[in-house]
């Protein structure tokens, strides 16, 4: 891939760093231990933590925010234990994820036909609550008609709430990352 000046924002890490998630970017020094942990980057090669922050600094903006990189993410935070300076990449990946939907890059719906998000068919939910228990980030919530809701920013896609909803109201789309590791043939 050639880059360009015209591929180049300048002032693109500053802009990352402006979020909340982003501000330790600068910390980074580039040793790799978040690459090297980094159980995403063991089954899709071209997501590479220390590569992602080395596009920030570029200026590679709309590169970054285009791809499907931001997405693969599990949020898994091992970088975060690893990394002697405390950079927390998992924190900037959110803060690149908000300026991708922020920027018109991807909308919700695209979240949800990745597979990056579970969503609730509310003809189907029978305010049972289960999916509000079994979630470990509490992203599910009951509104007030009393149906489940999922906010697909903040949704993991982990596919917890849809395999355990006994009325299967919520439903998730294969990810991008499982056919690719499939493909790979990586064992899950």
């Amino acid at each position: 891939m050639a880059i360009t000046s015209k591929d180049i924002n300048s002032a693109f890490s500053a802009e990352v760093t402006a979020i909340p998630g982003g501000e330790f970017l600068n910390r980074c020094f580039s040793c790799g231990a978040c690459s090297g942990i980094c159980p995403v980057s063991q089954a899709i090669p071209d997501f590479d933590p220390r590569k992602i922050i080395h596009m920030i600094r570029m200026g590679l903006k709309e590169t970054l925010l285009k791809s499907d990189l931001l997405w693969f993410c599990s949020r898994c935070r091992s970088c975060v234990f690893v990394c002697p300076q405390d950079v927390r990449f998992a924190e900037i990946m959110v803060a690149l994820r908000q300026l991708a939907l922020k920027g018109g890059y991807i909308s919700e719906q695209d979240l949800l036909d990745k597979g990056k998000s579970a969503w609730v068919e509310r003809d189907l939910c029978v305010s049972c609550l289960t999916c509000v228990r079994v979630c470990p980030w509490r992203i599910p919530k009951i509104d007030d008609q009393g149906k489940a809701a999922i906010d697909p920013q903040e949704c993991r896609g982990c596919g917890i709430c849809p395999s355990e909803c006994p009325a299967q109201a919520i439903r998730l789309n294969e990810s991008e990352d499982e056919r690719l590791i499939a493909a790979c043939g990586v064992n899950q």
